[in-house]
């Protein structure tokens, strides 16, 4: 049922069949402009042109391609994008957010972990393409007449602990990372005591532990590189929010006799930062890239809004969830070689920097979520929830119970685009929206992934495929045929 609909994507190779003809009326509109311009500069005092009203804030009237949300992932889209054109220039890109200052933006509120310990192989095989991005960053993000790049790796690993329930599943997992090509490694409680003697192994019956490019780096690095590089590829930015979207539509009957209604965005509507003021921008592709926020973005496009259960009436199942990450001081605690630990409760933490700091945090359950309205930060939080496990685990942070809030030294919160379905990605073209296209709902690992999850959608807008790492499973269709693809290592 529906299957010629939700394949849509794979007959596409939408941008490339559409900027002949847009390239051809953009160059009509420049010359139509240039008449007008001369009309009035002949009959104005003075001879030289001046504008009547100044429009330089506003975002251009045309663009190939609009990318709502100028984050990590909506960066990443828009360099693979310009990296892959087939002719320099070819390819005009408009990078929309309404936050220039990024305060908000998940990217710089996280704790910058990369790994490849995950339970599907996608994301394996997403994370060692970022991983070598990173190791190369100045090879793929290099500016002339800039300084380079350094990202700040520290690849200290991951270190994932297990109880008797979960050893099995582990087991399986560190297999099927190895045959991706993920360098892991199993440890035994008396392995772990041997190699991290500052750690409790009571409940661990196994561990995994990577030995090669897993670790932290500096998010604000690849964040400010990317933006960097784009700009010098001619990416065009523009602060403001999409607030409406103009779509054109027409019906058609499935091979089963079902009617649906296909909608292709003609035009976005950018409202300006502290404006009134919006501006039409005409387009080819829209890429929703808008982290936390991209559900309601979606909703713009009139994607949800259809009967229950059908293709029509399934939602993007994105949504802000608030997570807490707290910065302490321990001078006995683990040494320089700590990697970031999971623990089997959920808690996690990491070294940060070399003065025995400390950051992590907890997930909280569904029961526990916070109000994602604000980014208030609830140190009980800390003190019942993730102090106690920490303490339990590493025996030289039970002086933590002693700490009053002011000493545990920083403390922050910032958003999953968290994917209520199944905690993955979501990532490709709406199968209804059809020039719609999505890099969202990672769930907390959009960042590390971030770097070949914008070459999938670029190839995808492009070529109608993914090429380098096949994600159809994150394709949105899932949510309507109830396919969960779910990712087990979300912390």
């Amino acid at each position: 049922m529906l299957q010629g609909v939700l394949r849509l994507h794979l007959r596409r190779g939408l941008l490339g069949r559409e900027l002949s003809t847009r390239r051809s009326s953009t160059l009509d509109w420049a010359g139509k402009v240039s008449e007008i311009k001369k009309k009035i500069q002949s009959v104005l005092p003075g001879g030289a042109w001046n504008p009547l009203y100044d429009t330089s804030h506003l975002p251009p009237e045309h663009s190939d391609v609009v990318i709502v949300g100028g984050g990590v992932l909506g960066l990443s889209v828009a360099y693979w994008l310009k990296r892959l054109e087939k002719q320099r220039g070819a390819i005009q890109v408009l990078v929309v957010e309404r936050d220039h200052t990024y305060s908000r933006a998940s990217t710089g509120l996280s704790v910058g972990g990369i790994c490849q310990q995950f339970s599907l192989p996608m994301n394996v095989q997403l994370s060692l393409f970022s991983v070598d991005f990173l190791r190369n960053i100045n090879d793929y993000l290099a500016v002339v007449n800039e300084p380079p790049l350094d990202p700040q790796f520290n690849p200290s690993g991951y270190l994932l602990l297990a109880s008797e329930k979960g050893a099995a599943i582990m087991e399986n997992n560190v297999k099927m990372q190895r045959q991706e090509g993920a360098k892991v490694c199993l440890m035994s409680p008396e392995q772990l005591r041997n190699k991290f003697p500052w750690i409790n192994t009571e409940g661990v019956a196994l561990a995994s532990y990577g030995l090669e490019g897993e670790g932290w780096f500096d998010p604000w690095s690849l964040l400010w590189g990317l933006r960097r590089k784009v700009q010098s590829m001619g990416v065009l930015f523009c602060q403001g929010e999409v607030t409406r979207f103009v779509s054109s539509s027409n019906r058609m009957e499935t091979t089963s006799g079902e009617e649906v209604t296909l909608k292709r965005i003609h035009e976005v509507h950018v409202k300006m930062d502290h404006s009134l003021e919006y501006q039409p921008v005409e387009c080819a592709i829209v890429i929703n890239a808008a982290g936390a926020w991209s559900g309601q973005v979606a909703e713009l496009a009139g994607i949800g809004k259809g009967p229950p259960g059908t293709l029509q009436g399934t939602k993007l199942p994105v949504e802000p969830r608030k997570r807490y990450v707290y910065l302490w001081h321990c001078p006995e605690g683990p040494g320089l070689e700590t990697p970031l630990v999971a623990d089997t409760s959920g808690v996690y933490f990491r070294r940060e920097g070399l003065g025995s700091n400390y950051l992590g945090g907890r997930s909280p359950t569904e029961e526990e979520e916070p109000d994602p309205g604000n980014l208030e930060v609830d140190y009980d939080f800390f003190q019942d929830k993730v102090r106690p496990q920490l303490a339990q685990r590493v025996p030289a942070f039970e002086n933590l119970k002693h700490l009053v809030y002011p000493q545990v030294r920083r403390a922050w919160a910032g958003y999953y685009d968290y994917n209520t379905f199944d905690q993955n990605g979501v990532v490709g073209p709406h199968p209804l929206v059809v020039n719609m296209y999505f890099a969202t709902g990672f769930s907390g690992h959009g960042l590390q992934q971030a770097p070949a999850v914008g070459r999938a959608v670029a190839e995808m807008v492009l070529e109608g495929h993914f090429q380098t790492i096949n994600l159809s499973p994150f394709l949105f269709s899932r949510f309507y045929l109830g396919e969960k693809v779910q990712e087990c290592n979300i912390f």
